[in-house]
């Protein structure tokens, strides 16, 4: 089985490779670039390969860059993963989420009567949703929270925003830039995605005091120390189905 792991910046990716790497330590394969300038990193695991890929920041650059490695090679599952804000109190800061949907939080269009998705305009879908055991093993593995993750434009940065973002997903663990563009390169390639996040901040006002980035990453780390065996136990009884 082979999976690709999509991060926004390198610092997630390096979080996410330490946490692949097999104790006692084994030199892996040198990173390489794909077509685009795509930062590419191999783990392999028994009975599963991990490529972590640096993808860029937001959905649309998520995307392309998914995109561009799954032309590439062939992947049996697309993992979304990094870190992000939390809603507290349901995800404090350094804990995990792992998504049980991916939902495209701002992507649609503002009327008098409120906000309208995309799916409710009629131009798509604004929902995918991972697979229901893989992210429930995952998310018992690691202590994660199991719950929607948001992808969204631009991060919240006021406590009038979150307030509206919770009332249209009570159900939000965390909201984060890059899971829906990734979860939409997956679906073009018929593949199962899955979104993991460390919470490095709440979501609301901007305080950049009160985050906790290393903590997060720390926590990433942790989690994926934990999942290749859950990845490749799922892979094995799902990927010849």
């Amino acid at each position: 089985m082979r999976a690709l792991v999509v991060t926004a910046v390198a610092a997630e990716a390096d979080s996410v490779t330490t946490g692949l790497t097999p104790h006692p330590y084994t030199p892996g394969p040198e990173p390489r670039t794909l077509p685009g300038g795509y930062l590419i990193n191999r783990r392999d695991l028994p009975g599963i390969a991990f490529d972590v890929l640096v993808g860029g920041v937001g959905p649309a650059a998520a995307a392309a860059a998914a995109a561009t490695a799954l032309a590439l090679a062939d992947y049996s599952l697309v993992v979304s993963a990094g870190i992000g804000g939390g809603f507290v109190p349901a995800a404090p800061l350094g804990s995990l989420v792992v998504a049980d949907a991916i939902v495209a939080a701002d992507l649609g269009a503002e009327t008098p009567d409120g906000f309208l998705d995309v799916s409710e305009l009629g131009f798509g879908h604004s929902v995918h949703l991972p697979p229901a055991e893989l992210a429930a093993r995952a998310a018992e593995a690691t202590g994660a929270l199991l719950a929607p993750v948001l992808t969204v434009s631009t991060v919240t940065g006021t406590a009038a925003r979150a307030a509206v973002l919770a009332a249209r997903h009570p159900m939000a663990g965390a909201e984060a830039m890059e899971g829906f563009g990734v979860a939409e390169a997956a679906a073009a390639h018929g593949l199962p995605v899955l979104e993991i996040r460390a919470v490095s901040n709440a979501v609301g006002p901007r305080d950049r005091a009160a985050w906790r980035i290393g903590d997060a990453l720390t926590a990433l780390t942790g989690g994926f120390r934990v999942l290749g065996p859950v990845f490749a136990n799922w892979g094995e009884r799902h990927e010849h189905r």
